[in-house]
């Protein structure tokens, strides 16, 4: 038996306890709040389980009953389960913690039907606040109906904080030149999803760019000039440059009047106490149009001073804020100079993510959440073990330097391309680790999430998952990156883009792809086999990850097809209109995925660069788009070569 997060204290009692035809689910009168919400949950939980339907009453529990109610003696989000043979409590301090009681017991009804042994079981966070932050903008921008899904689960694995990101894909009144082109979401989605969410005991917290990472607002002819470097709007859409540039001029007067009136805006939908202006990744500041203001004041000063403007404008408006912390670690001690209580939102993704910033914060006395990732950024499928690593490792950390909370990130560069069901592994480690400090391991957490999420009695589907990224050789990124060369002429010099395979000659780039097709098979054989151990709503879980499988195989063979172009060397002509033609079958069934969940997005932009790479290999002459060759790192090619 499984339960995830792990209770603090399960002991097991003699006897057991059934659910029968006649059990009542009985919500104590002092529960006047939500208690129906938490009551309906267990109820549809016992149905699809146990195929028993229960009435739910308001009143006196009675020998039998399934009795929530709330226990003076707990704190705030601590809760108790007690099961014996005459009946059943689920007791919290509050109504959140009756919630995550009924979560827990959900877990068991789910294992053992409506046959439980007698237990007691005592829990409560380690941390408290726990949250789960969703790139809404960089790719998917995900329907309302999938959204409610996603509060849901984090409701299942009792998180209760909930972001997702956004740069332009809320429908703004009076900003139509910036969504135009988009499917946004609209004020209406938001206080519904708001709605939802409190009666969850979920936060739904406001996240908006509004200082670095405002590509389409900046892009814009209306407001394309307050961009730190000129011609901000003449240049065609680029992935990487949506990563890299286009940060707003802080030193431009209409700069501040429109960003305030934006945050105004969008923070009247949301219930939350809290904002998160983000605030990351400013790499242009001071570099062009604010240079002179720079070079009198230092860069530092002009980013705290503009996020203190933010901070100060939506205090006033009662938000406390949060923003990434990724600049102001460089100088800790400026956190002095924002407003007391403002969240300085740690992050770090590596798998063995070093301690210094979060400690450098901490020492300076900032207020900090930790925030890890699911590791799916620019991938097919989510790079799972490294998600665990660093999911585990920045939780010890908040725990250690006293966090105020964990949030754990999904983030969608370059497209938002893995299917959001690859990041719930990633998601309920995140659940896991910051409710519990009790570390546990790699591939038994994978066994419990396989049966507690996928109802696999064979626990094998998450570890299966966990496997296929490692077969990537030429991956999303790198046909991105290698396209906005060809195609944007951008100059990407860095040697960490440069994709592994394009080191080897092309004989050897074949081989590696069809080893890697060899063990992509064999993994989706696994995975369709646990399929049918899995609970029927899970099944197509099993079809997503085969058509992800699928995307891996395909795009080594367009890698391989590129280094062969590299090394001059022959390329079968009708096996390269067969692999375009198999791309784009693919591409066919990858976007009625897309579709399934979320708006059009940003779909024409990965259309674009799919297309372009089936019409390469369909050319007789100019194979893929110049004669230019990628650039590649001489000393790294050497190194490479003289290991073989």
């Amino acid at each position: 038996m499984y339960l995830l997060p792990k209770p603090k204290r399960a002991e097991k009692r003699q006897g057991s306890y059934e659910i029968c035809w006649n059990t009542v689910v009985t919500i104590d009168e002092t529960l006047t709040e939500n208690g129906f919400v938490y009551a309906k949950i267990l109820q549809e939980c016992i149905r699809k389980s146990a195929g028993i339907e229960c009435a739910v009453v308001r009143g006196e529990m009675r020998k039998g009953d399934i009795f929530l109610t709330l226990e003076p003696e707990c704190d705030a989000q601590e809760y108790r389960v007690h099961i014996t043979q005459d009946g059943l409590v689920v007791a919290g301090g509050d109504g959140a913690a009756v919630l995550y009681g009924v979560q827990t017991l959900c877990q068991l009804i789910g294992q053992c039907g409506a046959v439980l042994e007698c237990m007691e079981i005592e829990d409560a966070p380690d941390i408290g606040c726990r949250g789960y932050f969703l790139d809404e903008t960089r790719g998917r921008v995900l329907t309302l109906s999938y959204l409610k899904k996603v509060a849901d689960r984090i409701s299942r694995y009792k998180l209760n904080q909930l972001q997702f990101y956004v740069e332009h894909t809320y429908l703004f009144r009076d900003l139509t030149e910036m969504w135009r082109d988009e499917t946004p979401l609209t004020a209406e989605d938001i206080l519904e999803l708001d709605a939802y969410c409190r009666k969850l005991h979920i936060e739904l917290v406001p996240a908006l760019a509004s200082f670095g990472h405002l590509y389409t607002l900046l892009s814009t002819r209306s407001y394309g000039a307050l961009c730190e470097r000129e011609g901000s709007w003449e240049t065609p859409f680029s992935f990487w440059d949506r990563m890299d540039h286009h940060t707003i001029n802080t030193t431009d007067e209409r700069a501040l009047p429109l960003i305030k009136e934006m945050l105004a805006e969008y923070s009247a939908l949301f219930s939350s106490d809290k904002f998160n202006i983000c605030a990351d990744e400013t790499f242009d500041l001071g570099c062009e149009k604010s240079r002179d203001m720079a070079q009198q004041v230092g860069k530092e000063q002009m980013y705290i001073g503009y996020v203190r403007e933010l901070c100060e404008f939506l205090d006033s408006r009662g938000k406390r804020v949060q923003f990434f912390g990724d600049i102001i670690c460089r100088e800790p001690e400026l956190i002095a100079q924002l407003p007391k209580g403002t969240i300085c939102l740690t992050w770090g993704y590596a798998p063995e993510q070093p301690v210094d910033a979060c400690r450098a914060m901490a020492q300076a006395g900032a207020v900090q959440y930790l925030c890890p990732g699911v590791s799916g950024w620019n991938q097919w499928i989510n790079q799972i073990e490294d998600s665990y690593r660093n999911i585990v490792r920045m939780c010890g950390y908040g725990r250690e330097y006293h966090a105020e909370g964990i949030l754990n990130t999904d983030w969608g560069d370059f497209g938002h391309v893995n299917h959001p069901e690859f990041s719930v592994p990633g998601l309920i480690y995140g659940a896991a680790f910051s409710w519990n400090q009790e570390e546990i391991g790699f591939d038994e957490v994978n066994r419990q999430i396989s049966r507690l999420e996928y109802g696999d009695v064979t626990e094998q589907a998450v570890g299966v998952m966990a496997e296929i990224p490692a077969h990537s050789l030429f991956g999303w990124r790198d046909a991105v990156v290698y396209y906005e060369q060809m195609v944007r002429g951008h100059a990407l010099l860095y040697e960490e883009l440069v994709p592994g395979l394009f080191l080897e000659d092309s004989a050897t780039a074949d081989q590696r792809v069809a080893q890697a097709d060899h063990a992509l098979r064999g993994l989706v054989t696994r995975m369709k086999q646990a399929a049918v151990s899995m609970n029927e709503q899970s099944r197509a879980f099993a079809g997503s990850v085969e058509l992800a499988a699928e995307a891996i195989r395909l795009w080594n063979q367009v890698g391989a097809a590129v280094v062969h172009e590299q090394r001059g060397a022959a390329w079968d002509l009708e096996k390269a209109f067969a692999l375009a033609g198999k791309l784009e079958r693919w591409f066919m069934a990858y976007k009625e995925q897309w579709r399934g969940i979320g708006r059009e997005g940003d779909l024409h932009h990965i259309a674009e660069i799919v297309f372009w790479y089936a019409d390469c290999l369909r050319r007789k002459n100019a194979g893929f788009g110049s004669q230019d060759k990628f650039v590649i790192n001489p000393s790294r090619q050497a190194a490479s070569e003289s290991m073989k």
